[in-house]
């Protein structure tokens, strides 16, 4: 994780990771934040610049 913001609206916070590969993008996402009790949905984006 390289950041974490809470924002107003839609969403309640972005989550900035950094990953070497997708397949490592992916294992962050569905082993660790989700499997986080009070996180109920993610959103993956992934920046190309």
């Amino acid at each position: 994780v390289v950041s974490v913001h809470l924002v107003y609206g839609i969403y309640d916070l972005i989550v900035q990771i950094r990953a070497d590969d997708l397949d490592t993008l992916k294992k962050g996402v569905t082993e660790h934040l989700r499997s986080i009790e009070k996180i109920r949905s993610t959103m993956t984006m992934i920046a190309v610049e």
